[in-house]
């Protein structure tokens, strides 16, 4: 079964990577960075896709297992606190 995606905006996003919204936003026109979802004209962002790209993107594999657990742990904290 496939579970839906857990969708941040842009600013939860930019903080789960340590970048600013603007290098997002640059990476969206250059057609880089994490998969996106775009809803008319709101920007979202899966979980998944974020923990994907880091790990990706990672020079150390047990390094990107590290990051994908702080972006979990985030989200968790996030949906905790009744805040999306």
């Amino acid at each position: 079964m496939e579970t839906s995606p857990q969708l941040v905006t842009e600013r939860a996003a930019a903080g789960m990577m340590a970048v600013s919204v603007a290098a997002l936003r640059r990476w969206r026109r250059e057609r880089r960075g994490p998969n996106f979802v775009r809803c008319e004209r709101c920007i979202r962002y899966d979980v998944r896709a974020i923990e994907r790209f880091l790990a990706e993107n990672s020079s150390n594999k047990q390094e990107s297992t590290r990051l994908e657990s702080t972006v979990s742990r985030e989200v968790r904290r996030e949906n905790a606190a009744g805040r999306h």
